[in-house]
Parts: structure tokens; C-alpha cells; sequence
């Protein structure tokens, strides 16, 4: 299933996609990968200027009403900025500050980062000026990712925000289709034999199987943000879960140890991908929640 896009979406999100790159490209992304332990306690320092950037775009405050300074739009456009957030890499508390937009001062214009508690983590704690939950017992926790720094509290009931898992499977869904890019460009350039390695079955397979995966996710996701529907969501967050980390993991097979080094960026998308896992709610709560809207006599 394929969603046209309207011209004032597919503006927005070309828009966002050259911002992010001149503003986020990838000599950026390896200056913050090797600048992580840079910052206070070893942790990366978040860029706040990139951050005020996103807030002069409206990219917080793109579903405040207008009449309330915001943009005024709705989720299926959030979908595709935080697709192409995930797509570039983009780090810091992302979904936090563009949910409490519009509550807390200063996070829709870029000005206020804001992290909130998860589960049992929270992302970006000691770099948020604002922190929505309860961090009591809070210790830090070392990150896969290099760009996402980690705390781990003790456990809590939480319930996840529908939004911040659809928000969490569009980031997703912007690093299944990069490593699907890079996977592709790699397959063509690299030579093994006189041939594009392409042209041997087992990687184009790989990069089939990767690009399905993908667009499987695509239609799911950009579904979702239209029904705005928990089971839908929860759908879909499974199915780009999938999409990036498998993709990522298929991505690094083409690339063979090339896509390990700290000189490429694929190693880096399953790391953020495997990290975003654990967020809203982590894959257990979806799978359980879209079990139980499947269920006999769910209706």
C-alpha cells in the first residue's frame, strides 16, 4: 500500500530533509560521535543550536494550534519530520520536548530541552532543563548508542503516550529507509570480481528483503497517523522495530567489516534503532496491546 503525499507534505518534508543536512550532515554526525565523551560525566553534549534551529522550523511546535503560536498541523505531519530526524541520526530528547510543547515554556521554540521518564529510563536527563516525571533513584546507565545518553529508575507503572510510539516508529522508519539507501549505493559501487557485488544473489537479496521491509513499515506507520488508532500505532511500531533493525543488521552484512568502523555510519543506525526498542513502552507493550484488539470479542 503506497500514500501520496500532498504537495504541502512532501514541501515539508524536503524542507526538513535540507536543514538536517546542512545542519546535521554526516562530518557533523562523526564530530558528535567523537565528541561524546566531551561532555559533563562522559556524556555527549546536546548541540543547542541545531536545537534552537528545530525550534525556528516549528518542528516542536508543529501540532500547537496556531491560535496558540504553534503551526497548527497534525500527526501524519509530525510522522514525517521525525522520520527524517531518525533518518539523519538526529540526536537528543526529540519526542519529549515536541510533546510538551505548547505545557512546558520555551519547548516549542527550541529554547527548553526537555526529557521525560520512560518506563525505567530517561533519555538525555542531565542535558534537559526540564524533566517531566518522577527521576528519583535515577542512575546513569552506559548507552549502546554514543548519542543517547541513558539513566535507569526503578520500576514504575507507566503507561506510554500513543503519541510518543508513533513518534518513536516514524524515527524508526527514517533509519530502515537510510540503511536501505546506503545499502543500495553500496551494492552498486563496491566490486568484487570485476562486478558490482549487487549482481551476486545472497546481497541482492539483502537489499530486497531490506527495501520490503521498509516500505511494509512505511505504509503501516504513515497509516497509523492518519486513524490515530492504538492497535494501528501499535502495528506499526512493531513492524518499523523491524525495519530498522533488521535492516541495519542486513545493511551491515553488505557492507561486510566496512560498516562496523567509526569512518561509517551504518553501525551507528543499528544502535540507535536497537536503543529506540526500549522506548514508550518498549516491544512488549505493543505486542500485548495489539493482541488484545485482536482478540475474540475485542471489537
Amino acid at each position: 500500500m503506497r500514500f501520496r503525499l500532498t504537495d504541502d507534505q512532501r514541501a515539508l518534508r524536503d524542507g526538513v530533509r535540507g536543514v538536517l543536512a546542512r545542519r546535521f550532515d554526516g562530518e557533523a554526525l562523526r564530530a558528535a560521535v567523537e565528541g561524546a565523551g566531551d561532555g559533563a560525566a562522559g556524556t555527549p553534549r546536546l548541540d543547542r543550536v541545531v536545537w534552537r534551529t528545530l525550534g525556528d522550523l516549528g518542528f516542536f511546535a508543529l501540532r500547537v494550534p496556531e491560535a496558540d503560536g504553534g503551526v497548527g498541523l497534525g500527526l501524519p505531519e509530525a510522522v514525517l519530520v521525525f522520520e527524517e530526524a531518525g533518518r539523519a541520526l538526529l540526536p537528543g530528547p526529540l519526542v519529549a520536548t515536541h510533546l510538551a510543547a505548547g505545557a512546558v515554556p520555551g519547548a516549542a521554540t527550541g529554547e527548553t530541552v526537555v526529557a521525560a521518564v520512560d518506563g525505567g529510563l530517561v533519555e538525555w536527563l542531565a542535558q534537559a532543563d526540564v524533566v517531566r516525571g518522577d527521576t528519583t533513584g535515577a542512575v546513569p546507565l552506559r548507552s549502546l548508542d554514543p548519542l543517547t545518553p541513558l539513566h535507569r529508575l526503578p520500576a514504575r507503572r507507566f503507561v506510554p503516550d500513543p503519541v510518543a510510539v508513533l513518534l518513536t516508529a516514524a524515527e524508526q522508519l527514517g533509519t530502515a529507509g537510510r540503511v536501505c539507501e546506503l545499502a543500495a549505493q553500496h551494492a552498486r559501487a563496491r566490486e568484487q570480481f570485476g562486478r558490482p557485488i549487487g549482481a551476486f544473489q545472497a546481497v541482492a537479496h539483502l537489499c530486497a528483503a531490506i527495501l520490503v521491509r521498509a516500505e511494509t513499515a512505511r505504509a503501516a506507520v504513515y497509516a497509523a497517523a492518519v486513524t490515530a488508532d492504538p492497535a494501528d500505532i501499535a502495528a506499526a511500531r512493531l513492524l518499523a522495530d523491524e525495519a530498522a533493525v533488521r535492516g541495519a543488521r542486513d545493511c551491515l552484512q553488505v557492507h561486510g567489516g566496512m560498516g562496523f568502523t567509526w569512518e561509517s555510519e551504518v553501525h551507528l543506525h543499528l544502535k540507535r534503532a536497537w536503543v529506540r526498542t526500549q522506548r514508550a513502552g518498549g516491544v512488549t507493550e505493543s505486542e500485548e496491546l495489539l493482541a488484545a484488539a485482536l482478540a475474540p470479542g475485542s471489537a
